[in-house]
C-alpha cells in the first residue's frame, strides 16, 4: 500500500475522513433513534483517532485504522453490493486500493500476489501534470480538458487479460494551499498552456508538496473489455508489421471471447482463380490454419461443399463446435480431419466481406469442444468492420505496390521518360476532374541518338532440338515397353515406332506438337484405368515436367537459357546505374536466346541538362565495355552450365540522329516515321549477315563485333578499342571487314576483335 505512486507530487497527500465524520455530526444531532446512535458511537471511536480527521499520511496509520474506515464507508460500500461492484476508496492518479469490495478482492486475488496495479500508459509526467491541471481548475478558473480515459490491465486467474474502465467520485476531495504555495499570474498560466512537455516548468510552477490533497475519493472500475479490445484492436491493425503482431492480436481475441488459449488465423481470398493464399502481404505476421502449411490451394479442394458455400458463397460465419460430431457425420471431410489432427475441437471461420467481395477469412481455433460456436461467433461482428478497412487498405497497398512492380520490370516506361508520361497524365486528370474532354498527346522524343548491341546464344536452336528429341526419344521407347507388357496395343505400336523413326532425322517444327498430342488424347486414356500398376504410375511420374525424366534434356535447356540471361541481363541492369549519371537516356533490354537492348540519348529525354556529343561518346564507350564484361562472365559462367553453350556479341552504330514514339496499343516505346524505320530494318538483319564475298558469319564467339557505315565511326571505335586494349580487355588484333549487301541496307563495314576472358571481370 503506498500513498505516493510516483517519487514526485505537487501535493501532499492527506487521507481524511473529515467530511464524513461531518455527516456523523449532524446525524448524531437529529432526532434520537438508531441512526444517531451509531453516528455518536462511530464519532466516539473518531475521537480516539484523531489522524482520521487531521489526515493519515503513512500506510501504517491506514493499516491501524482499517477497520474502523470500513464501518465509517458502510453507506457507501453497502454490503448486498459487495458481489456486483468493483469500487475501492483512492486517490485520483494513485494506486493505493482501499476498503475494496469483495467482487474487487476476488479480481486483485486471480491477478495473483506479484500483480502490480498501475494505470495503462500513464508515467511520472502525465502524473505531475495532470495533478497540476487540478489545481488550474480549482483555483485559478481554467477549464482544462483532461479527462481522457483510464485503464487497469488486469489478468484472470487463467490468464485472460481484462480491461477495467477507472472512473473517479472526487466529492470528498479538497485542495488546499501550504504555505510554500506560490502564486500564478496569467503570464504564467498562459505559458504552462503551452508547455505541456516542459515537466521542468511544471514543477516550478508547481514545487513539490506545494498544496495540500485532503481526503478521499470512491474509485469505481467498469469492465470495458471488449469495447477496450475493439480499441486496442484498431491500433494494432495499424501496426501490422511490426513485431509480436499475431501475439498482440491474439490476446485481443482471448480477452474478447475470455478463453486463454484461443488461437487466431487470417487466410486472403482471391476470387480471380478461386484460391485462399496464406501470408498474403508478406508479412509473416498471421499464421493460416485453413490453407494447411500450403502457400496457397483452391478454396473448393480445402473446403468441404456446406463450409464453401457458407463462408465464400453466401458470405456467413461458418462454426463447428464439436469436431468429432462434425467428423461423424462427414469422416471424409479435409479440412475437419486436418484440423483434428491439429488438436482442434471447435473452430469458426468468418468472411471478411467489403462490398461484396470476400476479402478472406478470419479463423478462431480452440482445443476443446464447445468453446467456440455459431452463437458467440457472432461477438466477431465488434472488430469485423475494423479488420475489413484493414485487408482492404493493406490489398489497395499491394495493388499500387504491383503497378510499381509491373511498370518497374514489365512496361517500357522507363525512369528517364517517366516525366512525360507524369505531366501528360497530370494534364488529363485535371482536365477530367474541370468535366473537359481531353485527347491525350502523344509521346514522342526527337532527334535522339540510337544505340543498339546484343549478346547472342550461339546454337540454341539446334541444343534446343536436340534437347526434345532425346527427351521424346525416351519417352516413346518407353511407352512401346510399357504397352508391350499390357498387350493388345498393336495399332498404337505401330504408331511409335513411326515416331521413333521421324525422331532419329532433324526434328520438324510440328513433331513435338503432333507426338505429345497424339500421347496425350490417345495414348494416356487408355492408361488411366492401369494407373494402380507399379510401371504405369512410374511411367506418369516421369512425364512430370518439374522433376519427371521425360523433360529432363528440356530442363536443362531451359535452365541453361535462363541462368545465361540472368547472368547478363544482372550485369547490365547494374551497370546502367552507372551509365544513367553519365546522362539520363532511355533503356530497355529484352531477352530472348540472349540478351540485346536499346539506348537513346538526347537532349529531348533530360531537356533541363546540358546535352553534348561528348556524352554520347561516354556512353557509347559504356556500352562497349558492359558487352565485354557480359562476355567475360558468360565465360566464368560456362563451365557450371548444364549445355556448355557460346555467345556472340554485336554492337550497332548508327550515324544519325532518330525520333522514338510510344506506342499506347503496343504499350511500348518504336521508331517513328519511314525514314528513322531503317535503323529497326538494320537491326533485325544484320546479326545472321556475313563477310561479304564469302559465307562467313561477321559474329564469333568469344569475339565483339562492331557494325558502322563511316570513316568518323571507324576512327572513334578504334580508339574505344585501344584504350580496353591497354586495359587488358580486348587483344592486339583487329579484323576489319565489309558486310555483305543486306535487302534494302548496303555499304557496311565492321571491326571484329577478340575478347580477353582471363583479364577478370572489369568494372563499368
Amino acid at each position: 500500500m503506498n500513498l505516493h505512486s510516483f517519487p514526485d507530487s505537487p501535493f501532499k497527500i492527506q487521507l481524511s475522513f473529515y467530511q464524513i465524520a461531518a455527516q456523523l455530526e449532524q446525524q448524531a444531532a437529529g432526532a434520537a433513534g438508531e441512526t444517531a446512535d451509531r453516528a455518536k458511537a462511530l464519532l466516539a471511536e473518531i475521537a480516539l483517532h484523531p489522524e482520521l480527521i487531521e489526515g493519515l499520511t503513512t500506510p501504517d496509520q491506514i493499516a491501524a485504522n482499517e477497520d474502523l474506515i470500513h464501518r465509517l464507508l458502510a453507506d457507501y460500500f453497502p454490503a448486498s453490493l459487495t458481489m456486483n461492484e468493483i469500487k475501492a476508496v483512492n486517490l485520483p492518479y494513485v494506486d493505493l486500493i482501499l476498503n475494496p469490495t469483495q467482487r474487487f478482492q476476488n479480481i486483485m486475488k486471480a491477478a495473483g500476489p506479484d500483480f502490480s496495479f498501475a494505470i495503462r500508459d500513464f508515467d511520472e509526467h502525465q502524473f505531475y501534470v495532470l495533478s497540476c491541471c487540478i489545481i488550474l481548475n480549482e483555483f485559478y478558473g481554467t477549464t482544462l480538458d483532461f479527462g481522457k480515459p483510464f485503464f487497469y490491465d488486469i489478468p484472470t486467474a487463467d490468464g485472460v487479460i481484462k480491461h477495467y474502465r477507472i472512473l473517479y467520485n472526487a466529492d470528498f476531495l479538497d485542495i488546499l494551499p501550504t504555505g510554500n504555495t506560490p502564486t500564478l499570474t496569467q503570464e504564467d498560466i498562459d505559458l504552462l498552456l503551452n508547455s505541456y512537455d516542459d515537466l521542468a516548468l511544471w514543477k516550478a510552477k508547481f514545487p513539490k508538496e506545494s498544496w495540500i490533497l485532503k481526503g478521499f475519493a470512491i474509485m469505481t472500475l467498469y469492465d470495458a473489455t471488449v469495447e477496450n479490445a475493439v480499441s486496442i484492436f484498431k491500433e494494432k491493425l495499424l501496426g501490422i508489421n511490426t513485431a509480436g503482431f499475431e501475439d498482440k492480436i491474439q490476446s485481443i481475441f482471448r480477452s474478447i471471447y475470455r478463453i486463454p488459449d484461443i488461437k487466431v488465423g487470417f487466410t486472403l481470398y482471391n476470387p480471380e482463380d478461386d484460391h485462399f493464399t496464406a501470408d498474403p502481404f508478406g508479412l509473416q505476421q498471421m499464421h493460416s490454419f485453413i490453407v494447411q502449411g500450403n502457400k496457397s490451394d483452391e478454396a473448393r479442394k480445402l473446403l468441404c461443399t456446406y463450409s464453401y458455400g457458407c463462408v465464400v458463397k453466401e458470405k456467413r460465419y461458418f462454426a463447428v463446435s464439436d469436431m468429432e460430431e462434425y467428423l461423424k457425420q462427414d469422416p471424409q471431410n479435409r479440412l475437419g480431419n486436418f484440423f483434428y489432427k491439429k488438436g482442434i475441437r471447435s473452430f469458426i471461420l468468418a468472411p471478411v466481406v467489403k462490398n461484396g467481395h470476400l476479402l478472406g477469412v478470419v479463423e478462431m481455433v480452440s482445443i476443446r469442444a464447445k468453446e467456440l460456436n455459431s452463437i458467440n461467433a457472432n461477438k466477431l461482428e465488434v472488430v469485423m468492420p475494423f479488420l475489413t478497412d484493414t485487408v482492404e487498405r493493406l490489398l489497395a497497398e499491394m495493388q499500387n505496390e504491383l503497378q510499381a512492380v509491373i511498370q518497374s520490370k514489365y512496361t517500357s516506361i522507363h525512369e528517364s521518360v517517366y516525366w512525360k508520361f507524369r505531366k501528360e497524365a497530370e494534364r488529363l486528370i485535371a482536365h477530367h476532374h474541370a468535366g473537359k474532354e481531353y485527347t491525350p498527346h502523344e509521346i514522342v522524343f526527337r532527334d535522339v541518338y540510337p544505340l543498339y548491341g546484343q549478346i547472342d546464344i550461339k546454337g540454341s536452336s539446334e541444343v534446343r532440338n536436340n534437347s526434345v528429341q532425346e527427351d521424346l526419344s525416351l519417352q516413346v521407347k518407353t511407352l512401346s515397353q510399357l504397352l508391350s507388357q499390357l498387350g493388345s496395343f498393336e495399332a498404337i505400336q505401330e504408331q511409335l515406332r513411326q515416331y521413333l523413326f521421324e525422331l532419329s532425322f532433324p526434328l520438324k517444327a510440328s513433331t513435338e506438337q503432333q507426338i505429345t498430342a497424339y500421347l496425350v488424347s490417345e495414348i494416356h486414356p487408355l492408361l488411366q484405368p492401369h494407373a494402380a500398376h507399379p510401371d504405369v504410375a512410374a511411367y506418369f511420374a516421369n512425364n512430370d515436367r518439374v522433376y519427371g525424366s521425360f523433360h529432363l534434356q528440356r530442363r536443362k535447356y531451359e535452365s541453361t537459357i535462363a541462368a545465361i540471361n540472368d547472368k547478363l541481363t544482372g550485369i547490365i541492369d547494374k551497370a546502367q546505374v552507372t551509365a544513367q549519371q553519365t546522362f539520363p537516356h532511355y533503356f530497355e533490354r529484352f531477352k530472348t536466346d540472349g540478351v540485346e537492348h536499346n539506348l537513346y540519348i538526347g537532349h529531348s529525354i533530360a531537356p533541363k541538362q546540358p546535352f553534348d556529343l561528348q556524352k554520347l561518346h561516354t556512353l557509347r564507350l559504356w556500352q562497349l565495355q558492359t558487352l565485354c564484361k557480359m562476355e567475360m562472365a558468360h565465360h566464368q559462367l560456362k563451365p557450371q552450365l548444364p549445355f556448355a553453350l557460346e555467345v556472340t556479341s554485336l554492337i550497332l552504330v548508327y550515324h544519325s540522329t532518330i525520333s522514338i514514339r510510344f506506342r499506347m496499343d503496343e504499350k511500348r516505346f518504336d521508331v517513328d516515321g519511314s525514314y528513322n524505320a531503317r535503323f529497326e530494318i538494320v537491326k533485325k538483319r544484320i546479326d545472321k549477315a556475313c563477310i561479304k564475298d564469302t559465307n562467313e558469319r561477321i559474329t564469333q564467339s568469344g569475339k565483339i563485333t562492331i557494325v558502322y557505315s563511316n570513316n568518323a565511326e571507324e576512327a572513334e571505335y578504334l580508339a574505344y578499342i585501344g584504350q580496353l586494349q591497354l586495359q587488358s580487355l580486348l587483344e592486339g588484333d583487329i579484323e576489319q571487314f565489309e558486310v555483305e549487301d543486306l535487302q534494302g541496307v548496303s555499304g557496311l563495314r565492321a571491326i571484329r576483335i577478340k575478347i580477353v576472358h582471363d583479364a577478370g571481370i572489369p568494372s563499368c
